[in-house]
Parts: C-alpha cells; structure tokens; sequence
C-alpha cells in the first residue's frame, strides 16, 4: 500500500523542505502531495482578535487556510505535515485515513488537539525549532534599545545627525554593567542565556517549572520570582508561552514594579503583555524603551500610537525567521514520521 503524506507549507516554511527531508530520512518515494499558503505574505487568522468568529474552525487560536483547500490535499493521506494550515475536529472526521499530524511549530495552536486524541491521531511538532534565530534576535533587540542604535537610525535616516546621543544623560551602559531577566526558561530563554553569558550582564530567570542545572549555578545565573526579577532587572525579556496562566502576565501593575527607564523586549507573544499599559509607560518615561517582535494583534493597527513612539524598536514578528530554522524543523518532522512508520516510540508528542 502506498504511503501517502500530505505537506502544507508556506513561504516562510517551504513545503520542498519538508519533501526533501522525508526522502533523505526514510529512504523511500512515499507520495507527497506539496501546497504552498500564501504567510507570511498573508497574515494569518488569530481567532482573540476582535471581529474574527471562524465558527467552523472553534477551538484553533491561529492558522491560515481554508477547510476545503486543506481537505483537498489531506485526503486519502495517513500523514499530514503542516506549519499553519488548520486542523478542526470537524475536519478530522472527513480524514478517517489520517494516523500522524506533524506541525513544524512549537505549539499546536492550531490544531484541535484533544479531538486528533480522541480518534486516536498522533500529533507532533518541533520544539526548540527556532530557539537559536530567536535568541540572536532577542540579544540584537537588548543592543539596539540599551545603545541608541534604534533611535540614533531613525533620526540619520531622516537627516538628523544625534551628536547629542553621546550626552551622559543620554548615553545607555554597557550589557556588564546591567541584570537581564528571563521570563520563561525553556528552550529559547535557555539559549538567551548562553548568548547573553559572555557580555558579563547578570542574568536572573523566572520560571517555576523549571529549575537552574548546576552550570548556570556555576555561572551565577539566578531563579527568582516573577516580583523579584521585575524589581531588580535593567532589561525584562519574555519567553514563556501563552498559557491562560501567562495571558496579560505583564500589565500596569507588572510595569509599576520595573526600574524607572528599565527595558522591555518581547519576541515571544503579544498575548502576554497589555501593550495599552506598555504605551502609556513608555509615553510618560516610566520606561526607557522597549523592543517588540510581537503584539496583540497582528499585524497591529497601523494608526496605532505605539507605532510612532521614539523609544521602541518594532519589527513584524520575524526573530524566529532563518534558514537553519526551516532545515532544522524539516529534519525535526521527518525523524519523526520515519519513527511513525517503523513502530517506534515518538519523541515530541503533543496532547
């Protein structure tokens, strides 16, 4: 019997990426059938955004792709590969060959987890994809808000020379003069971490699943609660995944507790910060400055007045995007499927 194993990538996570790795791994012509989305070109559905209601695909928080176009390849496939494309529980029942989802992402945000388990569908995904383009990034942000770097640009590009930016009031101190904290300590804060380590800056994590291995003991790393960390940190850096325990876990009174000109960066997820408490501290001063890859609602409203702050770097969610980012989950997926078929345990198992 054929095997039959349907991609759906898109521009960012190339389908003939996924298609060359299963045929180098498993080493043999299963039938692929490829679809390309149109992301990150096409921004994809987050169902919290106000005035989104995709009631035929309730339960997912973000994909792209329509049902009917996600069926027409999935069908008749036991394996499907995806990085955004949706999965309802709905749709599942018009799949009854399906056995492995694999999605190239760290959360299955838009899966219907608990209906794949409830027919007995296997479902994986890649965690740690992307730590390392997401870590470089993150220490590039700290740089770009702590050494004017944003803001000296900003003004050249527009013909305005910042000799001034050298003032001592003006100037910002070096990473070994500064704490850092970690809000998340997984994959991506862990590597953050690693990176951060040799600008000699003290690092504290928050993070109460999990605990400091005996090397970041050695190197003076600290674990502290989330009180503590916002209390003492120059820098405040976010890494925890949106949970309902996280969501809006940075708010007025989580800002009111940072160092007066401390800095916040966020490549994790806008879900997690109120930016409208965010705004209002960093019009005031309260804060110096803050770097964000993410927000509430993407892409955000492009009349909305965080957008033209003076002390913010902003970029369109893209810390996670790198070549080695697209081989390394390509590779991740086909281990796994090449598992799934000869019987063997699965590794990152979702739900």
């Amino acid at each position: 019997m054929t095997l039959r194993i349907a991609i759906v990538g898109d521009h960012g996570m190339h389908p003939d990426y996924f298609a060359a790795a299963l045929r180098r791994v498993i080493g043999e012509a299963p039938e692929i059938r490829t679809m390309e989305l149109g992301w990150p070109d096409v921004p994809m559905i987050q169902a919290h955004r106000p005035g989104v209601d995709p009631d035929h695909l309730r339960g997912l928080r973000e994909f792209l792709g329509t049902p009917e176009e996600v069926l027409e390849i999935a069908r008749g496939c036991a394996v499907f590969i995806t990085h955004i494309a949706p999965l309802s529980g709905e749709m599942l029942d018009a799949l009854p060959d399906l056995k492995l989802i694999a999605i190239s992402r760290g959360g299955p945000i838009n899966i219907d987890v608990a209906a794949a388990r409830q027919r007995g569908i296997a479902i994986v995904n890649a965690p740690g994809r992307n730590a390392s383009a997401v870590a470089e990034f993150t220490v590039g942000l700290i740089l770009s808000q702590t050494r004017n770097i944003t803001r000296s640009h900003a003004d050249l590009s527009a013909g305005r020379w910042r000799g001034d930016l050298y003032r001592i009031d003006l100037v910002g101190d070096e990473l070994c003069e500064l704490v850092v904290g970690l809000i998340g300590y997984s994959h991506i804060g862990r590597r953050v971490a690693q990176l951060l380590r040799p600008f000699g800056c003290r690092i504290l994590i928050s993070d109460p699943y999990v605990e400091l291995s005996a090397a970041d003991q050695e190197a003076g790393i600290q674990k502290v609660g989330l009180d503590e960390l916002l209390d003492r940190c120059d820098v405040v850096s976010l890494h925890a995944r949106v949970t309902p325990e996280t969501r809006g876990m940075i708010g007025a009174p989580q800002i009111a507790r940072m160092k007066r000109n401390a800095y916040l960066i966020n490549t994790a997820r806008g879900e997690l910060v109120d930016y409208r408490a965010l705004e209002a501290a960093l019009e005031t001063g309260r804060l110096g400055g803050a770097a964000l890859d993410t927000f509430d609602a993407e892409p955000p409203d492009p009349r909305a007045s965080l957008l033209g702050l003076r002390n913010v770097t902003l970029t369109p969610h893209i810390s996670g995007a790198s070549i080695k980012t697209v081989r390394y989950s390509a590779e991740m997926i086909a281990r796994e499927v090449d598992r799934f078929l000869k019987g063997q345990p699965l590794v990152n198992v979702c739900g």
